[in-house]
């Protein structure tokens, strides 16, 4: 075989440090450690918008939200821009997924020869998250609170019907080898809440000893009209009574991580057994982190790294084992990498560079990484740019934040306060207007999302139907 394999392995909310191969002092992943000492493991990775639907079409396509249109939980990948599974689909190469895709559904062309277990947006997504202006309070944060624990949920459920579908599909491609190389993306849905989890995962974890979550400092950066208003509508600390929920809550989320990791050690396993290992390369990442109670912060949507930051681990023929790379990467990184790996040469008019490329080179930590959020709670347009140790918060009519992730890993310093830092912060500025216009974005996107408005009878209309916490699992019986 001239190129390898690629497996895509991808979970759901999983925050970049809660991984034993990260160095955090809890959280048991040992299959996926195992997997990071035989490749690379990318220490500085992002999701390009975080919140799942726009960071899957970035994945998918390779671009930004702003390039494409797929801004928020309702505008979802539709197969309008040429996927990576495009480009295999063209040269005649396997292109399956198992497992979450959150694309609009599954009729349309995506770029996937067959798709396993789908998981799409459910009855026009998330539409209450549509009204951005002044956004609505969502009682559904409730959801998040009051189910909390051991047990088992339909995600769960659909997360190990995904991993068997996935060791029989790889037998299966064993049994029968293929003369040029298969592409696969195996997509999880856990850790994503409800933070429930099966009983012999979260007995790892015993609550009374979960570090409580860390707090803003009350330095101001919170009281600007843009997180008032962001704090309104994701109320979900409100909903949480005592520490000890928020504890419990916070096992039953490493609960899940392990639940995953699991799941990706079965696999793992398989390749093993079969062979594939030997012409596979395997790719770990997720769609976007979990604030996890951080500055009574919960889900993701913001541009600090406990949202924005996710694992990403690179193994396999050609990559490099047992190495740590602080050149930054993002999901957008993904399509090169697919589109490279099956030999088709470098993607056009692409912003991403091959994993494999990076894993290869030598650390390039001032390498730029850029992230937007347009959806649920954001009064306005969200941007990001991580370049060398500094971190810039760009929030569209509204004050800046900066953080110096050297000196202040948890980014409870906001720079932007000091007037001292003036000229990096007009510095950032330019930097990322070289990228996009923040304000024709912003207004871009609410004209998007206002038409759906409108389509579904207005602002009343919408904000009553209400919203969703999670999209439903899909079962068994409905494999395709």
């Amino acid at each position: 075989m001239d190129h390898p394999n690629l497996l895509v392995i991808m979970d759901d909310e999983h925050r970049a440090d809660a991984l034993g191969c990260a160095g955090h002092p809890i959280v048991q992943t040992p299959n996926i450690d195992r997997l990071a000492a035989r490749g690379t493991r990318f220490e500085n990775a992002y999701t390009n918008s975080p919140i799942c639907v726009p960071a899957r079409a970035a994945l998918a396509t390779g671009r930004y939200p702003h390039q494409t249109g797929y801004w928020d939980n309702c505008l979802a990948y539709d197969g309008r821009i040429r996927s990576w599974g495009h480009a295999l689909q063209d040269a005649g190469l396997e292109s399956t997924s198992i497992g979450k895709l959150h694309y609009l559904d599954d009729e349309r062309s995506t770029g996937f020869d067959r798709q396993i277990l789908p998981m799409h947006i459910h009855d026009g997504g998330d539409t209450h998250g549509l009204v951005r202006d002044d956004p609505p309070t969502r009682p559904q944060c409730r959801d998040l609170a009051e189910n909390i624990g051991p047990g088992e949920t339909e995600y769960t459920e659909y997360d190990r019907n995904i991993r068997d579908a996935a060791c029989t599909w790889l037998r299966q491609r064993a049994a029968s080898p293929q003369d040029r190389p298969w592409t696969t993306l195996v997509s999880f849905i856990c850790p994503h809440y409800p933070l429930i989890a099966p009983g012999e995962f979260f007995e790892r974890y015993d609550p009374a000893r979960m570090p409580l979550p860390k707090r803003r400092r009350p330095d101001g950066t919170a009281e600007t009209e843009w997180w008032k208003a962001f704090e309104n509508c994701y109320i979900w600390d409100r909903f949480f009574e005592t520490d000890e929920q928020r504890q419990t809550a916070i096992a039953a989320y490493y609960g899940l991580v392990s639940f995953i990791d699991d799941h990706v050690g079965a696999i793992l396993r398989v390749l093993e057994e079969t062979g594939l290992d030997r012409t596979t390369r395997v790719i770990f990442l997720s769609d976007h982190g979990e604030n996890l109670g951080a500055r009574g912060l919960w889900g993701k949507s913001t541009m600090y790294n406990e949202s924005v930051a996710v694992p990403m681990i690179a193994a396999g023929p050609g990559i490099p084992s047992q190495t740590v790379r602080r050149t930054p990467v993002s999901l957008i990184d993904i399509h090169p990498t697919i589109v490279e790996n099956a030999g088709l040469g470098p993607a056009p008019d692409r912003p991403g560079r091959s994993l494999v490329e990076l894993a290869n080179l030598p650390d390039d930590p001032a390498r730029p990484i850029f992230s937007e959020y347009h959806a649920t709670a954001a009064k306005s347009a969200e941007f990001m740019i991580r370049r060398g140790r500094y971190k810039y918060i760009h929030y569209v009519g509204f004050p800046p934040e900066l953080y110096d992730l050297e000196e202040d890993r948890e980014e409870l310093t906001n720079l932007a306060l000091d007037g001292s830092y003036r000229g990096l912060l007009d510095e950032f500025d330019a930097a990322l207007r070289t990228i996009v216009d923040p304000e024709a974005a912003d207004l871009a996107a609410k004209a998007d999302q206002n038409r759906l408005i409108e389509r579904y009878g207005g602002r009343d209309a919408v904000v009553s139907r209400g919203g969703k916490s999670a999209t439903p699992a899909p079962k068994l019986e409905d494999a395709q």
